[in-house]
C-alpha cells in the first residue's frame, strides 16, 4: 500500500481535499504501472527551495518544483518540493488560477517519478499534455472544486 503525505513548511498555504488528492496521486502511479512506496510532498518558500536547488543540483535559480527519487529497492520512495511563492507568481503570469497551477505542479512532480522528462521540447510537450489530461480528470470528471 502506497503512502502519500503532505507537509506544509509555508505557513500561508492550506491544501483542501487532501484525502481525495492522495488517492488520485496513488492512482497516477498505478495507471503508469509504477510501484509507489512512499511520497512526501513538501510545500515550502522560494528561499527554502532555492537552497535545495543550490545544495543538491548546483543550480542558482528559483524553481517551482524539485523531485527526488530516493531509490527504494521495492518501488518509488520520493520527495516533491514545491515553492508556493513560485506557483503563485507562475499562476499570475500565466493567467491561471492558483488552484490549477498548484495541482499542475503536484502532477508534474508525480509524472517525473513515473518516467516523464521535460528537458527536450518533445518531452516537454508530452509532459504538458499529460498534466492537462490529469487536471481535466481531477477537476472535471471527479468534480473536485476546492484547493
Amino acid at each position: 500500500m502506497s503512502q502519500v503525505n503532505f507537509h506544509f513548511l509555508h505557513r500561508q498555504f492550506v491544501l483542501k481535499n487532501r484525502k481525495e488528492l492522495k488517492v488520485f496521486i496513488s492512482t497516477i502511479f498505478k495507471k503508469k504501472k509504477r510501484n509507489l512506496v512512499r511520497l512526501q510532498v513538501i510545500f515550502c518558500s522560494d528561499a527554502f527551495l532555492l537552497d535545495i536547488n543550490q545544495q543538491f543540483l548546483q543550480h542558482d535559480y528559483y524553481t517551482d518544483v524539485i523531485t527526488f527519487n530516493l531509490g527504494a529497492e521495492d518501488g518509488i520512495d520520493a520527495e516533491i518540493y514545491i515553492s508556493i511563492d513560485r506557483v503563485k507568481d507562475n499562476a499570475q503570469s500565466l493567467g491561471k488560477s492558483f488552484k490549477e497551477e498548484i495541482h499542475r505542479v503536484i502532477f508534474h512532480g508525480a509524472l517525473h517519478l513515473c518516467g516523464y522528462k521535460d528537458k527536450l521540447k518533445r518531452d516537454e510537450e508530452e509532459m504538458r499534455r499529460e498534466e492537462n489530461r490529469l487536471l481535466d480528470l481531477y477537476f472535471n470528471t471527479n468534480q473536485r472544486r476546492s484547493t
